[in-house]
């Protein structure tokens, strides 16, 4: 099963082969964890890698339900999602966007950019969709109520785990597809940034805080790459970034009204107060404080970045306005005297012919 076309063959383990067979190598990992579910010897380590652990099942009106708390044992599932992903962002990257990259020629920075947008978009479609389903954000209280949030349903565990490996993935991602050192720094502040969040709201059982925070995120971060996907199409697509502003400035505003609601006078009211870590318990004065501030910190910090390219961007649309209001002027004036050369031209050569034979003798002589 080879993801990348072999034009040309590399030394084995060195730093060319393993960018090009990098998916084949994860791929032959994943087998041999799906191998050792055949055997009765190795399946319960196999199933390990796979199936989300730590399940409790409880009675509810509906019957029994089965559901999830965190553990040290899914760092294994982690691991396996990790290789899933690299796999499904090779299979992308080959079959989609690498031949719509030779259909547009992009330039090497652009190219980078549009393989970002366009294996972002294939994976925050779905993850969007999931969301959705949850009805969080119809019924706010949720958020809050009943805290601590330790038993947590089948799909939202796998979904925070398969979220951790996607943002995981990202970071060999920035050497198998030779990102620039120019974009390497950005790249990987917005991949730190999510681990921190995701992993935050996992650990702290602040799970229905952060699917509501991831939903309304990944909103925003479909538009803008959606918005630069058709800017790369044709560069005249620029509409759609206003539309992306105004979402972008719009999901700053509801993160922070929902993060101080939820956090700063949910929880703050909850019976439940105090350190319990064998019950899941983090709300505590000092650990809210710090949740409000982090998230605090992030939002001022991209509306800060935000801002300023704006202001970048309007000044720079100024001063193209400017260049082109003093060019206008100038080109009348080239017109005109081209003009009156031409006809002055006309009229002294219509004054030459109309000349009588004794006139052209003497100019002649």
């Amino acid at each position: 099963m080879a993801f990348r076309r072999r034009n040309k063959s590399y030394p084995f383990f060195s730093q060319e082969f393993l960018i090009q067979n990098h998916a084949d190598i994860v791929f032959s990992f994943v087998i041999f964890i799906l191998i050792g579910l055949m055997f009765e010897a190795t399946a319960k380590t196999a199933i390990l890698f796979i199936q989300p652990q730590y399940n409790v099942t409880t009675l509810s009106p509906e019957g029994e339900v089965t559901l999830y708390h965190y553990g040290w044992k899914d760092s294994a599932t982690i691991l396996f999602y990790f290789f899933i992903t690299i796999i499904l962002h090779a299979v992308v990257q080959e079959y989609l966007l690498d031949k719509v990259n030779r259909r547009l020629h992009l330039s090497k920075s652009k190219n980078t950019k549009f393989n970002e947008s366009g294996s972002t978009v294939s994976f925050l479609s779905v993850l969007s969709d999931f969301l959705t389903q949850e009805g969080y954000l119809l019924h706010p209280s949720s958020l809050w109520e009943n805290y601590p949030h330790v038993n947590l349903r089948f799909q939202v565990k796998f979904f925070y785990l398969t979220q951790l490996a996607y943002w995981l993935h990202a970071l060999p991602e920035l050497y198998f597809q030779k990102v620039r050192k120019e974009e390497i720094s950005r790249q990987l502040q917005y991949i730190c940034l999510y681990l921190l969040h995701i992993s935050a709201a996992y650990l702290l059982n602040l799970s229905r805080v952060g699917l509501v925070l991831l939903f309304l995120q990944y909103l925003s971060e479909l538009g803008f790459h959606i918005a630069r996907l058709f800017y790369f199409t044709d560069e005249n697509h620029q509409k759609m970034f206003d539309l992306w502003a105004v979402s972008f400035v719009f999901t700053r505003m509801a993160t922070l009204t929902l993060m101080f609601l939820a956090v700063g006078f949910g929880l703050a009211r909850s019976e439940n107060q105090g350190l319990d870590l064998e019950m899941g318990n983090f709300n505590t004065v000092l650990i809210r404080m710090t949740v409000l501030l982090l998230v605090c910190l992030t939002q001022s910090w991209l509306l800060w970045k935000f801002i300023r390219f704006q202001l970048r961007r309007w000044r720079e649309f100024r001063h193209e306005q400017a260049v082109r209001k003093k060019a206008a002027p100038k080109q009348p004036l080239r017109t005109l005297k081209r003009d009156s050369l031409g006809h002055h031209e006309n009229g002294v050569l219509k004054a030459e012919n109309g000349a009588s034979p004794r006139t052209k003798k003497l100019k002649s002589t």
